[in-house]
Protein backbone atom coordinates (compact mmCIF):
# COMPACT_ATOMS: atom_id res chain seq x y z
CA UNK A 1 0.00 0.00 0.00
CA UNK A 2 1.46 3.31 -1.04
CA UNK A 3 -0.92 5.71 0.68
CA UNK A 4 -1.31 6.83 4.26
CA UNK A 5 -3.40 4.44 6.43
CA UNK A 6 -6.95 5.63 6.90
CA UNK A 7 -8.31 6.91 10.18
CA UNK A 8 -11.68 5.56 9.06
CA UNK A 9 -12.38 3.26 6.13
CA UNK A 10 -16.06 2.54 5.52
CA UNK A 11 -17.80 0.04 3.28
CA UNK A 12 -21.40 0.33 2.11
CA UNK A 13 -24.06 2.43 0.47
CA UNK A 14 -23.54 5.55 -1.58
CA UNK A 15 -25.84 7.24 -4.04
CA UNK A 16 -27.90 10.34 -4.67
CA UNK A 17 -30.45 11.75 -2.23
CA UNK A 18 -33.18 13.77 -3.90
CA UNK A 19 -34.84 15.86 -1.22
CA UNK A 20 -37.96 18.00 -1.64
CA UNK A 21 -37.45 21.70 -1.12
CA UNK A 22 -41.07 21.95 0.04
CA UNK A 23 -41.63 20.64 3.56
CA UNK A 24 -44.83 19.03 4.76
CA UNK A 25 -46.25 17.88 1.42
CA UNK A 26 -46.22 14.53 -0.38
CA UNK A 27 -43.93 13.88 -3.32
CA UNK A 28 -46.86 14.15 -5.72
CA UNK A 29 -47.16 17.83 -4.76
CA UNK A 30 -43.46 18.74 -4.60
CA UNK A 31 -42.31 21.11 -7.35
CA UNK A 32 -38.57 21.48 -6.68
CA UNK A 33 -35.91 19.16 -5.34
CA UNK A 34 -32.31 19.35 -4.17
CA UNK A 35 -29.68 16.79 -5.18
CA UNK A 36 -27.21 15.62 -2.50
CA UNK A 37 -24.66 12.88 -1.90
CA UNK A 38 -26.32 10.13 0.11
CA UNK A 39 -25.98 6.61 1.45
CA UNK A 40 -25.22 5.71 5.03
CA UNK A 41 -21.57 4.69 4.69
CA UNK A 42 -20.86 7.68 2.46
CA UNK A 43 -22.46 10.04 4.98
CA UNK A 44 -20.48 8.60 7.90
CA UNK A 45 -17.26 8.99 5.89
CA UNK A 46 -18.10 12.62 5.13
CA UNK A 47 -19.02 13.31 8.76
CA UNK A 48 -15.69 11.93 9.97
CA UNK A 49 -13.78 13.83 7.31
CA UNK A 50 -15.47 17.07 8.40
CA UNK A 51 -13.97 16.40 11.85
CA UNK A 52 -10.47 16.05 10.45
CA UNK A 53 -10.24 12.28 10.04
CA UNK A 54 -8.58 10.77 6.95
CA UNK A 55 -11.55 8.91 5.45
CA UNK A 56 -12.04 6.48 2.61
CA UNK A 57 -15.03 4.59 1.20
CA UNK A 58 -15.39 1.16 -0.41
CA UNK A 59 -18.51 1.21 -2.56
CA UNK A 60 -19.83 1.31 -6.12
CA UNK A 61 -21.68 3.59 -8.51
CA UNK A 62 -23.19 3.20 -11.94
CA UNK A 63 -21.57 4.22 -15.20
CA UNK A 64 -23.82 7.26 -15.44
CA UNK A 65 -23.93 11.01 -14.62
CA UNK A 66 -25.10 10.38 -11.06
CA UNK A 67 -22.15 8.04 -10.54
CA UNK A 68 -19.76 10.73 -11.71
CA UNK A 69 -21.49 13.17 -9.36
CA UNK A 70 -21.13 10.83 -6.36
CA UNK A 71 -17.42 10.24 -6.95
CA UNK A 72 -16.76 13.96 -7.40
CA UNK A 73 -18.83 14.96 -4.38
CA UNK A 74 -17.07 12.43 -2.15
CA UNK A 75 -13.74 13.92 -3.17
CA UNK A 76 -15.01 17.48 -2.70
CA UNK A 77 -16.13 16.60 0.82
CA UNK A 78 -12.77 15.08 1.72
CA UNK A 79 -13.37 11.35 1.27
CA UNK A 80 -10.90 9.21 -0.69
CA UNK A 81 -12.96 7.64 -3.51
CA UNK A 82 -10.32 5.32 -5.00
CA UNK A 83 -12.30 2.25 -3.85
CA UNK A 84 -15.61 3.44 -5.31
CA UNK A 85 -15.87 1.21 -8.36
CA UNK A 86 -17.90 2.00 -11.47
CA UNK A 87 -20.28 -0.75 -12.61
CA UNK A 88 -22.04 -0.82 -15.96
CA UNK A 89 -24.84 -3.25 -15.06
CA UNK A 90 -26.82 -1.26 -12.51
CA UNK A 91 -27.46 2.49 -12.26
CA UNK A 92 -26.37 4.67 -9.37
CA UNK A 93 -29.14 4.40 -6.76
CA UNK A 94 -31.44 7.34 -6.12
CA UNK A 95 -33.34 7.85 -2.88
CA UNK A 96 -36.33 10.16 -2.49
CA UNK A 97 -37.81 11.24 0.82
CA UNK A 98 -40.81 13.12 2.12
CA UNK A 99 -40.38 15.56 4.98
CA UNK A 100 -43.08 15.78 7.61
CA UNK A 101 -41.40 17.17 10.76
CA UNK A 102 -40.82 16.36 13.50
CA UNK A 103 -40.74 12.58 13.11
CA UNK A 104 -42.12 11.35 9.78
CA UNK A 105 -39.61 11.05 6.92
CA UNK A 106 -40.66 8.29 4.50
CA UNK A 107 -37.88 6.98 2.25
CA UNK A 108 -38.24 5.62 -1.27
CA UNK A 109 -35.21 3.62 -2.44
CA UNK A 110 -34.66 3.10 -6.16
CA UNK A 111 -32.21 0.19 -5.98
CA UNK A 112 -33.88 -2.61 -7.95
CA UNK A 113 -32.97 -5.18 -9.10
CA UNK A 114 -29.72 -4.36 -7.32
CA UNK A 115 -27.32 -1.50 -6.70
CA UNK A 116 -23.63 -1.04 -7.54
CA UNK A 117 -22.68 -0.86 -3.85
CA UNK A 118 -23.97 -4.43 -3.46
CA UNK A 119 -21.72 -5.56 -6.34
CA UNK A 120 -18.53 -5.08 -4.32
CA UNK A 121 -16.52 -8.29 -4.68
CA UNK A 122 -13.79 -9.96 -2.66
CA UNK A 123 -11.33 -8.77 -5.32
CA UNK A 124 -12.39 -5.15 -4.67
CA UNK A 125 -11.18 -5.33 -1.06
CA UNK A 126 -7.74 -3.85 -0.45
CA UNK A 127 -7.01 -6.08 2.54
CA UNK A 128 -3.96 -4.06 3.55
CA UNK A 129 -6.01 -0.85 3.65
CA UNK A 130 -8.69 -2.60 5.72
CA UNK A 131 -6.15 -4.12 8.08
CA UNK A 132 -4.23 -0.89 8.70
CA UNK A 133 -7.21 1.47 9.01
CA UNK A 134 -7.50 2.80 12.54
CA UNK A 135 -11.27 2.24 12.37
CA UNK A 136 -13.26 0.09 9.93
CA UNK A 137 -16.99 0.83 9.55
CA UNK A 138 -19.53 -1.46 7.91
CA UNK A 139 -23.32 -1.60 7.80
CA UNK A 140 -25.79 -4.47 7.85
CA UNK A 141 -27.19 -3.53 4.43
CA UNK A 142 -24.00 -4.77 2.79
CA UNK A 143 -24.81 -8.28 4.03
CA UNK A 144 -28.16 -8.44 2.26
CA UNK A 145 -26.85 -9.69 -1.11
CA UNK A 146 -23.94 -11.38 -2.80
CA UNK A 147 -21.25 -10.57 -3.82
CA UNK A 148 -21.20 -7.76 -1.25
CA UNK A 149 -21.79 -10.19 1.63
CA UNK A 150 -18.68 -12.23 0.85
CA UNK A 151 -16.66 -9.04 0.36
CA UNK A 152 -17.60 -7.88 3.86
CA UNK A 153 -16.53 -11.16 5.42
CA UNK A 154 -13.28 -11.08 3.45
CA UNK A 155 -12.61 -7.61 4.86
CA UNK A 156 -13.34 -8.78 8.38
CA UNK A 157 -11.06 -11.79 7.88
CA UNK A 158 -8.24 -9.39 6.98
CA UNK A 159 -9.12 -7.22 9.96
CA UNK A 160 -9.01 -10.17 12.43
CA UNK A 161 -11.30 -8.39 14.92
CA UNK A 162 -8.82 -5.61 15.43
CA UNK A 163 -10.03 -2.88 17.85
CA UNK A 164 -12.44 -0.30 16.38
CA UNK A 165 -14.05 -2.68 13.92
CA UNK A 166 -17.56 -1.24 13.89
CA UNK A 167 -20.88 -2.64 12.64
CA UNK A 168 -23.78 -0.26 12.13
CA UNK A 169 -26.89 -2.40 12.65
CA UNK A 170 -28.63 -0.25 10.00
CA UNK A 171 -31.47 -2.70 9.21
CA UNK A 172 -33.66 -1.73 6.25
CA UNK A 173 -36.37 -4.39 5.79
CA UNK A 174 -36.87 -3.60 2.09
CA UNK A 175 -33.36 -4.89 1.36
CA UNK A 176 -33.96 -8.33 2.88
CA UNK A 177 -36.01 -11.39 1.95
CA UNK A 178 -37.04 -11.81 5.59
CA UNK A 179 -36.11 -10.63 9.11
CA UNK A 180 -34.85 -14.15 9.84
CA UNK A 181 -32.33 -13.95 7.00
CA UNK A 182 -31.09 -10.62 8.34
CA UNK A 183 -30.75 -12.05 11.84
CA UNK A 184 -28.69 -14.97 10.53
CA UNK A 185 -26.23 -12.73 8.69
CA UNK A 186 -25.97 -10.15 11.49
CA UNK A 187 -25.21 -12.91 14.00
CA UNK A 188 -22.42 -14.12 11.72
CA UNK A 189 -21.06 -10.60 11.38
CA UNK A 190 -21.09 -9.83 15.10
CA UNK A 191 -18.43 -12.51 15.60
CA UNK A 192 -16.01 -10.30 13.64
CA UNK A 193 -16.56 -6.82 15.10
CA UNK A 194 -15.71 -5.01 18.32
CA UNK A 195 -18.29 -2.19 18.31
CA UNK A 196 -22.00 -2.46 17.45
CA UNK A 197 -24.34 0.52 16.98
CA UNK A 198 -28.09 0.39 16.48
CA UNK A 199 -31.53 1.41 17.65
CA UNK A 200 -33.88 -0.82 19.61
CA UNK A 201 -35.58 -2.25 16.51
CA UNK A 202 -32.23 -3.04 14.93
CA UNK A 203 -31.09 -4.69 18.15
CA UNK A 204 -34.17 -6.90 18.02
CA UNK A 205 -33.08 -8.13 14.57
CA UNK A 206 -29.50 -8.60 15.79
CA UNK A 207 -30.00 -10.29 19.17
CA UNK A 208 -33.74 -10.61 19.75
CA UNK A 209 -33.91 -7.90 22.42
CA UNK A 210 -35.51 -4.45 22.46
CA UNK A 211 -34.78 -3.66 26.11
CA UNK A 212 -31.66 -1.46 25.78
CA UNK A 213 -29.67 -3.01 28.62
CA UNK A 214 -30.59 -6.58 27.68
CA UNK A 215 -29.73 -5.85 24.04
CA UNK A 216 -26.37 -4.35 25.02
CA UNK A 217 -25.62 -7.32 27.28
CA UNK A 218 -26.49 -9.76 24.48
CA UNK A 219 -24.12 -7.94 22.12
CA UNK A 220 -21.35 -8.01 24.74
CA UNK A 221 -21.96 -11.73 25.26
CA UNK A 222 -21.18 -12.23 21.55
CA UNK A 223 -17.74 -10.71 22.08
CA UNK A 224 -18.42 -7.09 21.13
CA UNK A 225 -16.37 -4.72 23.30
CA UNK A 226 -18.75 -1.75 23.08
CA UNK A 227 -22.51 -1.83 22.47
CA UNK A 228 -24.36 1.39 21.64
CA UNK A 229 -28.15 1.38 21.70
CA UNK A 230 -30.06 4.41 20.46
CA UNK A 231 -33.29 4.97 22.39
CA UNK A 232 -34.81 7.97 20.60
CA UNK A 233 -36.25 10.42 23.15
CA UNK A 234 -34.64 8.43 25.96
CA UNK A 235 -31.15 9.14 24.69
CA UNK A 236 -28.32 6.74 23.93
CA UNK A 237 -26.94 3.85 25.99
CA UNK A 238 -23.28 2.90 25.70
CA UNK A 239 -22.16 -0.23 27.49
CA UNK A 240 -18.87 -2.10 27.79
CA UNK A 241 -17.81 -4.74 30.30
CA UNK A 242 -16.39 -1.96 32.47
CA UNK A 243 -18.93 0.83 32.24
CA UNK A 244 -22.47 1.81 31.31
CA UNK A 245 -23.47 5.34 30.30
CA UNK A 246 -26.79 6.82 29.20
CA UNK A 247 -26.67 10.24 27.55
CA UNK A 248 -29.90 12.27 27.13
CA UNK A 249 -30.96 13.64 23.73
CA UNK A 250 -30.56 17.24 22.59
CA UNK A 251 -33.66 19.36 22.11
CA UNK A 252 -33.71 20.84 18.60
CA UNK A 253 -36.31 21.92 16.07
CA UNK A 254 -36.27 18.99 13.68
CA UNK A 255 -36.28 19.79 9.96
CA UNK A 256 -35.24 16.40 8.57
CA UNK A 257 -34.32 13.46 10.79
CA UNK A 258 -32.62 11.59 7.95
CA UNK A 259 -28.84 11.63 8.22
CA UNK A 260 -28.83 12.30 11.96
CA UNK A 261 -27.71 8.74 12.63
CA UNK A 262 -24.86 9.09 10.15
CA UNK A 263 -23.71 12.32 11.79
CA UNK A 264 -23.86 10.45 15.09
CA UNK A 265 -21.72 7.73 13.51
CA UNK A 266 -19.09 10.10 12.17
CA UNK A 267 -18.76 11.84 15.53
CA UNK A 268 -18.71 8.48 17.31
CA UNK A 269 -15.75 7.48 15.14
CA UNK A 270 -14.02 10.76 16.02
CA UNK A 271 -14.48 10.19 19.74
CA UNK A 272 -13.32 6.57 19.59
CA UNK A 273 -10.26 7.49 17.54
CA UNK A 274 -9.35 10.19 20.04
CA UNK A 275 -9.79 7.88 23.02
CA UNK A 276 -12.40 10.08 24.65
CA UNK A 277 -14.34 8.85 27.70
CA UNK A 278 -17.53 7.05 26.70
CA UNK A 279 -19.81 9.75 28.13
CA UNK A 280 -18.11 12.51 26.14
CA UNK A 281 -18.04 10.40 22.99
CA UNK A 282 -21.78 9.77 23.16
CA UNK A 283 -22.65 13.32 24.20
CA UNK A 284 -20.76 14.75 21.22
CA UNK A 285 -22.23 12.14 18.86
CA UNK A 286 -25.73 13.03 20.08
CA UNK A 287 -25.00 16.70 19.46
CA UNK A 288 -23.79 15.97 15.92
CA UNK A 289 -26.96 14.05 15.15
CA UNK A 290 -29.14 16.82 16.55
CA UNK A 291 -27.44 19.44 14.42
CA UNK A 292 -28.04 17.49 11.22
CA UNK A 293 -31.66 16.83 12.23
CA UNK A 294 -32.12 20.59 12.32
CA UNK A 295 -30.97 20.90 8.67
CA UNK A 296 -32.49 19.77 5.39
CA UNK A 297 -29.69 17.78 3.79
CA UNK A 298 -27.39 15.03 5.11
CA UNK A 299 -23.85 14.87 3.69
CA UNK A 300 -23.37 18.59 3.19
CA UNK A 301 -25.00 19.30 6.56
CA UNK A 302 -22.39 17.44 8.59
CA UNK A 303 -21.24 19.73 11.42
CA UNK A 304 -17.77 20.99 12.26
CA UNK A 305 -15.99 20.10 15.48
CA UNK A 306 -16.67 23.58 16.83
CA UNK A 307 -20.40 23.33 16.15
CA UNK A 308 -20.62 19.95 17.86
CA UNK A 309 -18.59 21.08 20.86
CA UNK A 310 -20.75 24.18 21.36
CA UNK A 311 -23.96 22.15 21.58
CA UNK A 312 -22.42 19.21 23.49
CA UNK A 313 -20.85 21.41 26.15
CA UNK A 314 -24.06 23.41 26.50
CA UNK A 315 -25.84 20.13 27.16
CA UNK A 316 -23.25 19.17 29.77
CA UNK A 317 -23.68 22.48 31.59
CA UNK A 318 -27.46 22.17 31.54
CA UNK A 319 -27.24 18.64 32.93
CA UNK A 320 -25.06 19.83 35.81
CA UNK A 321 -27.48 22.65 36.59
CA UNK A 322 -30.59 20.45 36.65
Amino acid sequence: MTHQPYDILAIGRCGVDVYPLQVGVGLEHVETFGKFLGGSAANVSVAASRLGQHSGLISGVGDDPFGRYVRAELARLGVDNRYVATHDQFPTPVTFCEIFPPDDFPLYFYRKPSAPDLQITVDDIDTEAVRTARLFWATVTGLSEEPSRSAHFAAWAARQRKPLTVLDLDYRPMFWASPAEATEQVQRALAHVTVAVGNREECEIAVGETNPHKAADALLDLGVELAIVKQGPRGVLGKSRRSSVTVPPNEVDVVNGLGAGDAFGGSLCHGLLNGWPLEKTLRYANAAGAIVASRLECSTAMPTAAEIAALAEQTAVEAVNV
